[in-house]
């Protein structure tokens, strides 16, 4: 990506992190002094922050990674292998997000019906789903993929193991669009795991190889 695209990029995403902020302005005098921003797995809040926190500090914080991510790549020195379409979808993670978080904590404020695990089963089912299919296509590089001493060792090693990575990606995102409806945390777990040890482990096992 070049720099002009990344600069247009960032501006668009700045703006769409800094939404919450001027919502929360306008409806400040509605919203409670403590406002929940922490829930247990059954959408019950067990962790509340102040008004000003809430409104401008979680955005805020939310722009921060936006820009690390963002520079992040920019200046990764294999930044030419990054396809620009999976760049782009990087940076659009965050700001997605960003929204959805903040209107949930509003709508909790509010004492809106959310049903957050629903909800968030489905965002994150999707957003893997989104991923495996661009996983394949990711080239060596150091900050997008499954960055371990294996793969960056070997082309082929990281080529392959993204290949299977991109399966479990998309496997595991339906999982948890199905697991939004069954809501059962064991699956949540189950999938985390294969998700970080499948990849990972095939990776050494082609090390192994000599691959």
């Amino acid at each position: 990506m070049t720099k002009r695209a990344l600069q247009k990029t960032l501006i668009v995403t700045t703006a769409l992190i800094l939404v919450p902020i001027i919502i929360g302005l306008v409806i400040w005098q509605q919203l409670p002094e403590k406002i929940p921003t922490h829930f247990s797995m059954n959408g019950r809040p067990n962790g509340w922050s102040s008004r000003p926190f809430t409104v401008f500090g979680i955005p805020l914080l939310m722009l921060v990674v936006q820009y690390i991510c963002g520079l992040g790549v920019y200046f990764d020195p294999k930044k030419s292998n990054i396809n620009q379409r999976i760049y782009k979808l990087t940076l659009w993670i965050v700001p997605v997000i960003t929204l959805f978080v903040m209107f949930i904590i509003y709508g909790k404020a509010f004492h809106w019906p959310i049903s957050i695990g629903l909800m968030t089963s489905i965002l994150i089912g999707l957003l893997f789903i989104v991923l495996g299919n661009y996983m394949y296509k990711i080239k060596q590089n150091y900050t997008i993929g499954i960055r371990v001493p294996w793969t960056l060792n070997s082309q082929e090693n990281w080529n392959r193991t993204h290949r299977l990575a991109a399966w479990v990606f998309v496997i595991s995102g339906l999982t948890l669009i199905l697991n939004a409806f069954l809501q059962q945390f064991w699956l949540i777990i189950v999938v985390i795991l294969c998700i970080i040890i499948l990849p990972v482990g095939y990776s050494f096992l082609l090390y192994r190889k000599g691959i």
